[in-house]
């Protein structure tokens, strides 16, 4: 994959090209895996020096893919796709990557379809990450160029990640708020998280959509990006997930995960320049239980 840059001072090849966030590591790639560097359509090395006005071309190797991630075949739901990104529909039930429990995820589907699309770059690198019971939008780059990008907007803070929330509780929950808390691990376990003084900073904001009785449907944007930051900011609050037994949420409303979907993607694309928006509409089981709490509602108001 080859991109073209025009230099603006004088300085090494490698300090400018350190400016449109080509890191060390892919210059090594580029150096010992068959890439190649060009100023004004002559090969030369990370060190030569640049004038004003000057074409640079780098030629970025392919990238093989892991040999210990295995490709499974499985439908895709996809949202936008492009040589840089591919952004990803996931469903419920499907861990980001595979684990000692979990062996088919969506790093493996990923990889299954990079495969029969015969893609030159059969890495996979995942910017954003759901849990394995989150649905909602996954951002997937497409080669480590562009992960090197988003990881640095990551970094910025600025990638949008939106999500919608079903909570219910015993505390009254405000039409709209800011969650600051920190978040720890809990002592006594890997998996769990708690809002503790020892914890990382963590940044929730939150504007309530709709009430249909206990339960709220919630818009909800990240700030920080912790473990678990949603489910244990909300039940911090009062107002555990629906579904969420882990964080003391309500299991009698008919939805059995984690009542979580990142419904909205928003970030500047790198290479363009333009700002992207992707959307994910509500999933099944949270319009089901929204449909019967209307009636449930309904049923009340006509009695």
């Amino acid at each position: 994959m080859r991109f073209e840059f025009i230099a603006d001072r004088p300085c090494k090849v490698k300090t400018f090209l350190k400016g449109h966030d080509i890191s060390k590591g892919l210059l090594a790639k580029v150096k010992y895996q068959g890439g190649h560097i060009w100023v004004n359509g002559i090969e030369v090395n990370a060190i030569y020096l640049l004038a004003p006005g000057d074409r640079v071309s780098i030629e970025i190797p392919a990238e093989v893919g892991s040999p210990s991630l295995l490709p499974i075949q499985h439908p895709l739901d996809i949202v936008a796709e492009d040589e840089h990104f591919l952004v990803i529909n996931k469903p419920a039930g499907y861990p980001s990557i595979p684990s000692i429990l979990h062996d088919e995820s969506m790093a493996n589907f990923v990889k299954a379809y990079y495969e029969e699309q015969t893609y030159e770059n059969q890495q996979i690198h995942i910017v954003t990450r759901l849990d394995k019971d989150t649905s909602g939008l996954m951002l997937f780059a497409k080669h480590g160029y562009a992960h090197s990008r988003m990881d640095k907007a990551l970094q910025a803070k600025t990638i949008e990640k939106r999500y919608y929330a079903l909570v219910s509780g015993h505390k009254d929950l405000l039409d709209a708020g800011e969650i600051i808390a920190p978040i720890a691990r809990e002592a006594e376990s890997i998996i769990t998280r708690r809002v503790h003084p020892s914890g990382k900073y963590a940044h929730t904001s939150y504007r309530v959509l709709k009430r249909f009785g206990p339960v709220k449907l919630v818009d909800i944007r990240l700030h920080t990006g912790r473990t678990h930051q949603i489910r244990v900011h909300f039940s911090h609050i009062g107002q555990p997930l629906l579904g969420d037994d882990l964080y003391g949420g309500s299991m009698d409303f008919g939805i059995k995960r984690q009542a979580l979907h990142c419904h909205s993607l928003k970030f500047r694309d790198p290479f363009t320049g333009q700002e992207r928006v992707h959307e994910a509409p509500l999933t099944d089981d949270f319009e089901n239980v929204i449909m019967s709490m209307q009636n449930n509602l309904e049923k009340k108001d006509f009695l």
